[in-house]
């Protein structure tokens, strides 16, 4: 029987300093066995595989080269990091990640010293770079790198280039590498580009450059210019790197990023150089490179569930209901069929919101703007203003970057604008970073807003259609990540009654008023409060703003407790709801309310039920809530 490892270098790392401790001709042998590590790691947990596949060799290079983690890396996304974190101390755990307990899926300053910066969102780590850079030389650290890999599309925000601008405004040395995975912007890579970067990062150049310069000081001001700009002009003539040396960064690339023999020297080149001003290293990768599947997959295999190594097939389980995200994009393509000005705006996630279903029937009227939300929000604006009627469709978590541009572009113009809102609630294995927490709190303050929820698919298609309808206000509405619940699907959607709820079940003492997808676990609950002689009204209230006044005012009459129970932080519905009830007089009867919300912690990364659970928004929570209201104990309700 063989019992040889498959990965006999990758065993003897533990940390970076034992890959530092190995020759530069066995980093090719380490990284191929840190790529098949990655393959079967994912295969068992599922998550991005992709992007981690494209940044094999690179991350080998970085910690072989830079002393980590006292030289400060940063990834960007941080979806890119499983290879890094096998390398650094976590290989043990790697087949717990985006589990219960287990590993982030990004990187995670409280998970490891090798993660400085946390990163589930992009295009942060050039200005989180930048500050740990003033921070080292303030501090007169000059031993620290710093080490900003961005790519997979996070060059596309403006942040980077906000961030950009100002690490060469500040003259600061930091090094900036670009993880260009099919992202159209590089020049064909080959022995020559290879060459040319070695030579260019290499000292003989650096030395001849420095001299130059120190020559031109003493010359007229006009012919140190001149000399500067010829100097750039050739070296982007030879390069490409033009746009970045106009930046104010000194360009190094294109270079392979899967040859090793290119990696090291030009990286090491890099890190000796003797350049003040930011660097920026131009490095090309195939995103899924070394496993067929994901290399021949449209998307790189980006995010996967659980897949046999061999065959590459995911373990998809059959739903038992359509998606949400498929539910809006089938719902908004039906209504477009009808309405020519429907357009549909998305940041990079055309397939995780559903306008890839769009973009197949109407992709003159598709519009992906890259990982730019700000720039979506405004350009929707400026669609609107002129009588088109655009669906901005982000995920909640990411429309938070655009929040100024909500206010101040959409809200206080009155305009039209209708924000489609996926992922809102809790997300399961992407954990508290992309957890839609937070829109209903941060929507429900604007004025001239209608807010909606979904309860169900269904719902869904009625409030995709009221936004559509909506044409004096900009709107939005919420709804989660997964499947429906499997109610029967409407043939058409049907404008709802602004700011008008509905109730679901009657009942006695309690009331439940739910906003959006915990219908059913309200409904789930009133069956075991009924079970206990305790009967209860269950209400939809569809609408956070306007609410639904003649509701909340028959539900606070008629009840003993009124419960409001919402996917979303504290200051979002149940907070409107209290302050209606408090300037109204509703509360001045001895009611008893409880307003169920998003816990004020941040949840980790789970199974949905079982976040749902500690966040105390499931039936069982929702019976023990109401009974501590009555003061029954769960004992004595039992009896």
């Amino acid at each position: 029987m063989n019992t040889s490892s498959k990965t006999p270098l990758l065993d003897t790392i533990k940390i970076p300093a034992d890959l530092r401790a190995l020759q530069p001709a066995q980093m090719k042998q380490v990284a191929d066995e840190l790529r098949a590590e990655v393959i079967d790691a994912v295969s068992v947990t599922g998550g991005h595989l992709g992007a981690g596949l494209g940044v094999v060799e690179l991350t080998v290079a970085i910690h072989y080269l830079f002393d980590t983690p006292d030289d400060r890396l940063i990834w960007d996304v941080g979806h890119q990091c499983y290879p890094h974190k096998i390398l650094t101390g976590r290989r043990d755990r790697i087949r717990t990640i985006r589990q219960g307990g287990g590993l982030s899926g990004f990187t995670k300053r409280s998970e490891s010293e090798y993660d400085p910066f946390g990163a589930g969102h992009s295009s942060t780590s050039i200005s989180a770079g930048l500050g740990m850079a003033v921070a080292n030389q303030l501090s007169d650290d000059k031993r620290k790198n710093v080490i900003a890999v961005i790519g997979d599309g996070s060059m596309s925000a403006g942040m980077a280039y906000e961030a950009m601008n100002n690490a060469a405004a500040a003259d600061q040395r930091m090094i900036v590498i670009l993880n260009d995975n099919d992202m159209s912007i590089a020049p064909p890579v080959g022995s020559m580009s290879g060459y040319l970067s070695r030579l260019i990062s290499g000292k003989g150049y650096q030395g001849l450059r420095n001299a130059a310069k120190g020559l031109t000081k003493h010359l007229p001001r006009q012919i140190e210019e001149a000399a500067r700009k010829l100097e750039e002009y050739t070296r982007g003539m030879m390069t490409g790197g033009t746009l970045f040396e106009e930046m104010g960064f000194f360009y190094v690339g294109p270079i392979d990023g899967h040859n090793m023999d290119h990696l090291l020297p030009v990286l090491k080149n890099v890190r000796d150089a003797d350049v003040d001003g930011p660097i920026l290293v131009h490095v090309v990768t195939q995103k899924g490179k070394g496993y067929g599947p994901a290399e021949h997959a449209a998307d790189k295999y980006h995010g996967v569930a659980k897949f046999d190594v061999v065959t590459g097939k995911q373990a998809k389980p059959t739903p038992n209901a359509p998606s949400y995200t498929k539910v809006y994009g089938e719902t908004l393509t039906k209504l477009a069929h009808k309405d020519d000005k429907i357009t549909a705006i998305t940041a990079a996630m055309p397939s995780g919101t559903g306008v890839n279903i769009f973009a197949e029937a109407f992709p003159d009227r598709a519009f992906d703007v890259g990982i730019a939300e700000q720039h979506a929000v405004t350009f929707a604006a400026g669609m609107a203003c002129e009588g088109y009627k655009p669906f901005c469709t982000l995920y909640s978590t990411f429309l938070q970057r655009a929040y100024d541009q909500v206010v101040h572009d959409v809200a206080i113009q009155k305009l039209p604008v209708r924000f489609a809102m996926d992922r809102a609630g809790l997300v399961g294995a992407d954990g508290a970073t992309h957890a839609g927490a937070y829109d209903i709190a941060y929507l429900g303050c604007l004025p001239n807003f209608v807010l909606m929820a979904a309860a169900d698919e269904a719902e869904l298609v009625h409030m995709t259609t009221t936004a559509w309808a909506i044409d004096d206000r900009p709107s939005a509405f919420r709804y989660p990540r997964g499947e429906g619940v499997g109610v029967e699907m409407p043939t058409e959607g049907q404008v709802l009654e602004i700011g008008k709820g509905r109730i679901l079940r009657e009942g006695g003492k309690i009331a439940i008023l739910s906003y959006g997808t915990r219908l059913a676990e309200s409904l789930l609950a009133a069956e075991d409060l009924a079970a206990r002689g305790l009967p209860a009204t269950v209400a939809d209230a569809r609408f956070a703003k306007p609410l639904d006044h003649q509701l909340i005012a028959d539900l606070a009459r008629n009840h003993e407790v009124l419960m409001t129970i919402e996917e979303g932080s504290i200051g979002g519905f149940g907070a409107l709801v209290l302050q209606h009830m408090a300037g109204n007089g509703l509360l001045d009867h001895g009611l008893k309310v409880r307003t169920m919300t998003l816990p004020d912690t941040l949840i980790d990364h789970d199974k949905p039920d079982i976040q749902y659970a500690k966040a105390g928004l499931d039936a069982q929570s929702i019976v023990k809530t109401a009974l501590g209201a009555l003061g029954i104990s769960e004992a004595k309700a039992r009896a």
